[in-house]
């Protein structure tokens, strides 16, 4: 029996030590055009279990050079990449990989194409499935693929929680942001601590990247990594949250 003057202290750290909790760190990483090794210094000093990277280098030598991403950062491949649409996914060797799947979403004549990779994943026994995505630029499929994004999910994910992490290109009061939120919580209105701003990285005015998290799962915290690195590795702050797992 530890000390009364330490009992509530040493209580909240042990329940702390029994709950499994995720480090999600989501990235658009602008195809490693800026600085690659600030990139892997940035997703490092996050030390996250899974990251969910947008803009994976996607053309000439596209797996060689996620897989080197990884390599830099700790991690290792989970997915994605090109048959991704450029969302790739990255975990430390403490998670378990059970399934993977590429989703391409509609696409619409003269925009790049859109999708996300998916994983059915786990961390100390405790089952989640990610899903990595970055929205389109024009307004009328951005919304069209969060419907797409919805179904896919829930069809891959069955009854099991999901977490929905990316690039939304679009504000928190828009109408893509808003489905997501209905379906998910908005990890960093639940937790986030300051402005949450993650673009531009070096001018950061607008928080267009987020993560949402299902009811089953709970944000304990969420933050914009701010560093010298982050100014040199992207045009996007990354958003790193903290997920109690189930």
């Amino acid at each position: 029996m530890p000390p009364t003057w330490l009992g509530w202290s040493w209580l909240r750290r042990a329940q702390s030590d029994l709950v499994p909790t995720l480090r999600l760190l989501s990235y658009n990483v602008r195809s490693l055009r800026d600085d690659e090794a600030a990139v892997a210094r940035v997703i490092r000093a996050a030390e996250p279990h899974v990251v969910c990277i947008q803009e994976a280098p996607r053309f000439v030598r596209w797996r060689s050079r996620c897989a080197a991403l990884a390599r830099r950062s700790g991690l290792v491949v989970v997915g994605g990449g090109r048959p991704a649409a450029a969302n790739l996914l990255l975990c430390t060797l403490g998670v378990e990989v059970h399934q993977v799947r590429d989703v391409r979403f509609s696409h619409d004549r003269g925009l790049h194409q859109r999708g996300m990779a998916l994983a059915l994943l786990s961390l100390r026994g405790s089952r989640f499935a990610i899903a990595g995505t970055h929205l389109d630029l024009e307004p009328a499929p951005r919304l069209r693929h969060v419907g797409e994004l919805h179904r896919a999910l829930d069809e891959f994910a069955g009854e099991g929680a999901a977490v929905v992490a990316g690039d939304i290109n679009d504000l928190p009061d828009s109408a893509p942001w808003r489905a997501l939120a209905d379906v998910r919580a908005d990890a960093f209105a639940v937790a986030g601590a300051g402005d949450g701003f993650t673009y531009s990285a070096t001018d950061p005015v607008r928080r267009i990247d987020g993560v949402f998290v299902d009811a089953r799962l709970r944000p304990r915290s969420a933050v914009v990594p701010d560093s010298p690195d982050v100014l040199l590795a992207s045009d996007h702050r990354p958003v790193l949250v903290e997920i109690e797992l189930p």
